[in-house]
């Protein structure tokens, strides 16, 4: 079988160990590592943390800005009790490609930067000694990579990376390393459906083990008494007067499954299980049977330091803060995240619209620019031969990896398969099209199916919207086109263009609208970059959404402010933010705390 997606916990029958911590590290600036043996051991190495990005340790710039290979080296002791178990390495994710050798001996690749991988290492190591682990992460792309972008190569040898998207290529071990020692006979997955029937909530299952034991299943509550009992790798489990998984209420069950054999359990893993619907209904999203109304974010994973590596407390002040400010929902702008945010998420009842990182599916000079103003050089990105038979290829894949990953996670609520495709261009049409059939068919909770538009493709323009069950709208009105002084007039601009989506009957969640703020700076009358416009503009597009009843959500861009590749648009990075990088309140956060505050979770738009 391929790796399990299931996360790894400790329980009676498992063992966990993180790995993570001060690994040796060696860029290869040659890109010659491969071909020379590294694999067997690094020589002349320089430390690293695992897990973070590698780009923004150094104070050299050239490792910065690396394209290519960089490794990683650690030994790993194996207990000697663990030659009974099936022992793997897991790693959380590598952006955006690995190879992993455990005593040179190769346990196994993996392409793309987001998800979770492992190889078995019992046939490779020695018990009972250490043994070394040997890592190569690349971070190059091209247009049939998900995300998207190319490669320029000067004379001297030397790449610089151009990526398809505003935000920067942050590289290296992202995630924590684990060590996950299991049963020979295991729990190699669950897929959970729930229901609400009346007062009660029905759970229907299926499981997949490594072997043909007995399987079952004790549902606890969250004070650990069991309350209802299953068996068998199929089924249906209904609970009695349910407490239901909410919005900012979440409830969580455990949904244990044992292997067994008599009165011996051979496996035992515990899944967290919230019980909650999720449907479309006319223009209304609902959750649990009464219409949601989103109000948040789209977020990046991002921190000075750290760039994209899992930090817990930057984690933990992220849903301080979204809970401070009345933000009920989340976009995982445009990849997915660590899955301990997902699981913070359940606990916390955040909702969230789960994204793949099919980000940069465009192709044209100043592409960010573009993607708010419309302008700039297009080449037809949907037009080349090879992004229908190996971009769609790698795209599918990222996206079977995303649901099966977290498809038991009662917080996503809506998969998000692209973020700002050009879906002007009549050959997107074909492409999105097996893109959302294929998703579809993967899904046993059908939740929502949906990409986010941007002005390229305004209404009437887009090819692809049809297949999205919701409208995700990235706009910039009064931002990147009719800025400063026309602010009035891109209000009754976007009012205009609202009612077009609107004539589609679906709902419309605006997923992406702001200005970026220089945190500080103050101007009477207000400018554009001032905290002052950031709090206009807001107020502005907040008319425009109230004044359409199609409009179920509202995710301003940014959270906070983040990391960008160089150039002049940006002033080290993006500052769209409420927040500021080190997560401190702008102007705006304060008017979005009233606003949402005052808006309720249901029934905001009767």
């Amino acid at each position: 079988m391929k790796n399990s997606f299931l996360y790894p916990v400790d329980t009676c029958t498992r063992r966990v160990v993180d790995i993570s911590g001060i690994w040796k590290f060696k860029v290869d600036k040659n890109n010659e590592g491969r071909a020379k043996g590294w694999k067997d051991g690094l020589v002349d190495t320089t430390l690293m943390a695992v897990p973070s990005s590698y780009n923004d340790i150094f104070t050299d710039k050239d490792i910065r800005e690396h394209v290519g290979d960089v490794w990683y080296e650690t030994e790993v002791f194996i207990p000697v009790e663990w030659k009974n178990f099936n022992v793997d390495i897991r790693f959380g994710s590598a952006t955006h490609r690995a190879v992993v050798w455990v005593n040179g001996i190769e346990v196994v690749s993996h392409e793309g930067g987001y998800m979770p991988f492992s190889g078995r290492l019992n046939d490779v190591v020695k018990f009972g000694e250490k043994n070394k682990v040997v890592v190569v992460v690349n971070n190059e792309l091209d247009y049939t990579t998900i995300p998207c972008g190319t490669i320029k190569t000067y004379e001297d040898g030397k790449k610089i990376l151009f990526p398809f998207f505003d935000f920067f290529n942050y590289s290296g071990l992202h995630r924590q390393v684990k060590l996950v020692a299991l049963p020979k006979e295991s729990v190699y997955d669950i897929t959970v459906k729930t229901d609400i029937k009346g007062k009660d909530g029905v759970i229907d299952y299926e499981i997949i083990t490594t072997g043909n034991s007995d399987v079952i299943i004790d549902i606890l509550d969250e004070d650990e008494k069991v309350v209802e009992t299953g068996n068998g790798k199929k089924g249906s489990i209904t609970i009695n007067d349910v407490n239901l998984w909410k919005p900012g209420n979440a409830y969580l069950y455990t949904f244990n499954v044992k292997i067994v054999n008599g009165d011996t359990v051979i496996d035992d893993y515990p899944l967290p299980v919230g019980i909650r619907t999720v449907e479309v209904k006319e223009n209304r999203i609902l959750i649990n049977g009464e219409p949601f109304y989103f109000k948040g974010f789209g977020k990046h994973e991002d921190c000075e330091y750290h760039g994209r590596g899992y930090n817990p407390v930057v984690n933990l002040r992220d849903f301080e803060l979204l809970n401070w400010i009345g933000a009920n929902s989340v976009r995982t702008a445009h990849y997915p995240y660590a899955e301990e945010f997902m699981q913070m998420a359940d606990r916390k009842g955040l909702v969230v619209i789960d994204e793949t990182p099919a980000v940069g599916m465009f192709d044209m000079l100043n592409n960010f620019i573009a993607a708010g103003t419309g302008a700039g050089k297009k080449t037809g990105f949907f037009d080349r031969k090879e992004v229908h038979t190996k971009t769609i290829v790698n795209h599918k894949d990222a996206i079977r990896e995303l649901l099966l990953r977290d498809k038991n996670h009662p917080c996503v609520v809506m998969w998000c398969l692209a973020n700002e495709p050009d879906t002007s261009q009549d050959a997107s049409a074909p492409y999105f099209k097996q893109i959302f059939e294929y998703a579809k068919t993967l899904d046993i909770q059908n939740r929502p199916m949906t990409f986010t538009n941007f002005l390229m493709a305004p209404f009437g323009k887009c090819k692809v919207h049809e297949y999205a069950d919701v409208i995700l709208l990235n706009r910039y009105y009064g931002w990147y086109m009719q800025g400063g002084p026309e602010l009035p007039y891109a209000k009754e601009i976007f009012k205009k263009e609202l009612q077009g989506w609107a004539s589609t009957g679906k709902p419309i969640i605006i997923s992406e609208y702001g200005a970026d703020t220089m945190s500080g700076v103050h101007k009477l009358p207000s400018v554009m970059w001032s905290e002052e416009y950031q709090q206009e503009y807001l107020n502005a597009q907040h008319e425009a959404f109230d004044s359409c009843d199609n409009v179920v959500g509202e995710q301003m861009w940014n959270f906070a402010d983040f990391q960008t590749t160089e150039g002049i648009m940006r002033v080290n990075g993006n500052k769209k933010g409420a927040f500021t990088r080190t997560r401190q309140p702008k102007g705006a956060a304060y008017l979005l705390k009233e606003r949402w505050n005052n808006i309720p979770d249901y029934n905001y738009k009767k």
